[in-house]
């Protein structure tokens, strides 16, 4: 009886995991290139270029102004006194230093630029993943942009299906250009 007993509850377990691990469907897609083939994302590009334009144009100045108080630096160094030296050296130091930060500044104020303007479009197109995920039955859905797949069938793609669900107001670019992210 006992036997029967534990026979009887290991059937029941073996079944109970068979039946957990078919319930669980993973499927993949490629989040990158769904967010990157967009018009919108195109549109983000465009913005992102003026914007970072505009950070350019004052670090050209700078290092314009730079390289002049060098080259005036050094024409004049040897007949400076040694005062007049120190003052120039530490001007010189000054403005390395003001351009490095303005470098920093401006990576950094891209970055969040580049952040803010993504966030709709990322979150829409999370949502239509989540959407397709839920009505195609699938649990785990992975990002094959950041994951290696080693064995991935093509039926478990999703990449076609969330772009069809995010509609004509997200269909691809005509001529995107290549992604440049700061």
């Amino acid at each position: 009886m006992k036997k029967l007993f534990k026979s009887a509850l290991v059937a029941a377990c073996v079944l109970m995991t068979t039946g957990f691990a078919q319930a669980q469907k993973i499927g993949y897609l490629n989040f990158q290139n769904i967010v990157t083939g967009t018009r919108q994302f195109a549109d983000i590009q465009k913005q992102m270029e003026a914007y970072q334009n505009q950070f350019l144009e004052t670090i050209k100045a700078v290092q314009a102004e730079g390289q002049t108080k060098a080259a005036d630096y050094d024409a004049k160094k040897a007949t400076m006194t040694d005062a007049v030296r120190t003052k120039a050296e530490s001007e010189l130091q000054d403005l390395n230093k003001r351009l490095q930060d303005l470098n920093t500044s401006a990576q950094n104020s891209v970055q969040q630029k580049y952040n803010e303007l993504t966030k709709p479009l990322v979150d829409k197109v999370k949502a239509a993943v989540n959407q397709v995920a839920k009505e195609k039955g699938y649990t785990y859905v992975l990002d094959s942009s950041t994951t290696d797949l080693v064995v991935a069938p093509e039926t478990d793609d999703l990449t076609a299906a969330v772009k069809a669900k995010l509609g004509p107001d997200m269909a691809p670019a005509t001529s995107a250009p290549a992604v440049k992210k700061p």
